[in-house]
């Protein structure tokens, strides 16, 4: 019965190990599969940006102006493009806007006004803005905000966290206008006007489509990344196999202290009669399995994660080692012959392999994580046990004709072998002699040899050439 306990609770183990693998390929797979929708999603947006700028003749404005609606459009797609490749909602969108509202779209449902005018400084942007606002008095109090370039944003809040003394006579205006601005609406630059993803010249109309294939590009590589990110955090790590080393440790000290306690008590002692000296065996054998449970779980970990070995076969190999290992020590200590040593360990292999088995075709039966691994170790190793105690001579018989049967068979194919061989080596040995003299110096013998040769390897007889007419008739035809 412990040996029946010990075993399952080795191969549930190795069930749970096979559990935690599992869960990591199966997140992998849900991790790529929700990268290709979002690489998908991602890369039909930039479509409506190719489609939209694809068309000039219906973009709004002439020849000087039509970047303004083509950095619009380029906000929406590319920052929801953006967001899409991270698995996240989409922020951006036309939906319900006029091509002539005081909104150019809306951002999470917020209006958002685009400006986008020559000028380094941003000097013409803010200005737009001005006028814009002055039309629309009740836009940013009904919630609207407005983007610019992302290089004049940037050029202006460098503008506006300069000293006074650090600015040129232009660059002063402008960030004195700015603050009456502020202060004229009690609000604060930096938070109604935010910077798009695109700057001025990315959008105009003879350097879009290469700030599209860029963005195109970057995408792409986003997309990769995360890939790979997912596939690192699928990989095994040392603190999930130090988990593993623990919780097997506590499992098969545990099972060893139940079972030593169990032993005992089944002997007729109650634990309040336990005494010193068996408490200590208890704790001598609860430690020792302790020991054993955390360098199995490491190792089974190890295993089927670093090799292509099951953590049900990784259980059993670990098991066999550790008998093998305790034979070996047993057999340099002159307790046990040479015999007894190849019988004992492979007994314990013999039993290590009907545990794994049986555990592999409980889990195949009953596809239910730890549970088939542990009813299948159970079923066969009982099985195997009856099957192993009974020992019927019926059994026996057919084993031992069986055997000779295949004793038998090995003989007779020996000989067939050796004939065979035998043969073949007298041909070689025919086949090169008239080979050599095929390729005879002497013309006359290496023609009469090349006949022989030719009826050698099964050349039809009308088709040889054996006289000078035969040559003749075959090459003047």
């Amino acid at each position: 019965m412990a040996d029946y306990v010990k075993s399952t609770q080795e191969q549930a183990t190795a069930a749970w190990i096979n559990v935690l693998n599992q869960q990591r390929i199966n997140e992998l797979l849900r991790a790529l599969d929700a990268q290709d929708i979002s690489l998908e999603q991602a890369l039909a947006e930039l479509q409506k940006l190719k489609d939209f700028i694809g068309d000039p003749e219906h973009i709004l404005g002439n020849a000087a102006t039509k970047h303004g609606e083509i950095a619009e459009n380029a906000q929406v797609y590319i920052s929801n493009a953006r967001k899409l490749i991270e698995e996240l909602a989409k922020e951006y969108s036309f939906e319900g806007v006029g091509r002539t509202a005081p909104e150019d779209y809306l951002r999470s449902g917020q209006p958002i006004q685009s400006k986008f005018y020559a000028g380094s400084a941003g000097n013409n942007t803010f200005r737009a803005i001005k006028e814009h606002l002055e039309k629309y008095p009740d836009f940013i109090q009904n919630g609207g905000k407005y983007e610019i370039p992302k290089d004049q944003y940037e050029k202006i809040i460098e503008l506006i966290n300069k000293k006074s003394s650090e600015l040129s006579r232009s660059e002063a205006t402008l960030v004195k206008a700015i603050r009456e601005w502020e202060k004229a609406n009690s609000i604060s630059f930096s938070d109604k006007v935010n910077p798009s993803v695109v700057n001025y010249s990315d959008v105009q109309q003879g350097t879009i489509n290469d700030t599209v294939q860029k963005e195109e590009t970057s995408i792409k590589k986003k997309d990769q990344e995360r890939r790979d990110e997912a596939y690192h955090k699928s990989k095994p790590s040392m603190k999930e196999g130090a988990k593993v080393a623990v919780v097997s440790a506590a499992l098969e000290g545990g099972v060893a202290f139940c079972t030593n306690v169990v032993k005992k008590r089944k002997a007729g002692k109650k634990l309040s009669e336990f005494t010193v000296d068996d408490w200590k065996e208890v704790g001598i054998d609860t430690g020792a399995s302790t020991v054993k449970g955390g360098i199995r779980g490491a190792a089974v970990y190890a295993l089927s994660n670093f090799t292509a070995t099951p953590a049900n076969v990784a259980t059993g190999l670990v098991t066999a080692t550790f008998g093998v290992t305790a034979q070996a020590k047993l057999l340099r200590e002159g307790k046990i012959d040479n015999e007894e040593f190849l019988i004992n360990s492979e007994a314990l292999c013999l039993d290590v392999t009907i545990s794994t088995v049986s555990s592999l075709l409980g889990q195949v039966a009953i596809p239910i994580p730890v549970l088939g691994a542990i009813i299948g170790n159970v079923a066969g190793m009982f099985l195997y046990d009856i099957a192993k105690n009974q020992g019927l001579k019926q059994e026996q018989s057919l084993i031992a004709g069986y055997r000779a049967e295949i004793t038998a068979l090995i003989e007779r194919l020996d000989e067939q072998n050796r004939a065979l061989l035998q043969l073949l080596e007298a041909n070689l040995k025919k086949f090169k002699s008239m080979l050599e003299l095929a390729f005879d110096p002497d013309i006359n013998t290496a023609f009469d040899s090349s006949i022989k040769f030719a009826r050698f390897n099964g050349v039809a007889e009308e088709k040889i050439l054996k006289t000078k007419s035969d040559i003749d008739a075959f090459f003047l035809a």
